[in-house]
């Protein structure tokens, strides 16, 4: 019988050696045949509680496939993929679905806000389904935006929006936070800000994050960066210190 999730995770398994994620041989393959896309390529990686990793590398690396399928948004085509122990790649759909709304969070490049709900609204969607949700007003707070809570959309900029997506990523205390490109469509300044929230997120809420991105600089914030390449891992650097995302320059 496959191990369940369960909706709150004990703190014996939060605090215990075994990792976040844990991937053995991982492949992901897009069609058949000679016309078949090897997307992953037997990827084996861990990564540790608590940490934030920026997976870096190419557009068709490999980097958003594997940040998907341990997102739960898609599936691979053999290996292993393991969230504290309980293999991703076994669950039912509808496991998946749990493991999504309860454990993870989830930030995307063009910020994916409903334009006509104020911040507060956009946030208070996810509180609504989630277990054990921090209030929207709070959420906001942690993202510098709680005086903004009744502005729409369309009445902030760019990095607001995206700070407004953060809120909502983490106002369900996800056990992990899924970044991709969080920065993709923000000036130097405005990303900083951004990474700066993220980083503050990992710090205070004790989230593992997930950076993919193109811009290398990124991985001076990292606790480990992972080097991708034509489906596979082609190095790993881990990080004897952190730097503040205020001295990261793209």
């Amino acid at each position: 019988m496959r191990p369940e999730l369960p909706h709150m995770l004990p703190e014996t398994l939060l605090t215990s050696a075994v990792p976040a994620f844990a991937t053995r041989k991982l492949v992901k393959t897009y069609g058949e045949g000679h016309t078949a896309v090897h997307a992953l390529r037997g990827v084996d990686l861990e990564i540790p509680k608590g940490e934030i990793a920026v997976l870096l590398g190419p557009s068709g690396s490999g980097k958003s496939t594997l940040l998907n399928i341990l997102g739960g948004l898609d599936r691979a085509s053999g290996g292993e993929a393991l969230f504290l122990g309980s293999d991703l790649c076994l669950m039912s759909d509808r496991e998946l679905t749990r493991y999504r709304r309860d454990h993870v969070g989830f930030v995307f490049q063009f910020y994916n806000l409903m334009p006509s709900l104020t911040a507060r609204e956009n946030v208070e969607l996810v509180t609504e389904i989630a277990s054990d949700p921090m209030s929207p007003d709070e959420a906001l707070e942690l993202v510098g935006l709680r005086e903004r809570a009744h502005h729409f959309p369309s009445q902030l900029s760019g990095g607001e929006q995206q700070r407004v997506a953060i809120a909502r990523a983490v106002a369900k205390r996800p056990t992990v936070l899924f970044c991709d490109e969080p920065t993709g469509a923000l000036d130097s300044k405005t990303g900083q800000s951004v990474l700066q929230v993220i980083s503050d997120i990992n710090v205070n809420a004790g989230a593992t994050v997930l950076i993919v991105t193109h811009a290398a600089a990124t991985g001076a914030m990292a606790d480990r960066v992972i080097h991708f390449a034509d489906g596979a891992i082609r190095e790993i650097t881990v990080n004897d210190e952190r730097r503040k995302a205020s001295e990261i320059h793209w």
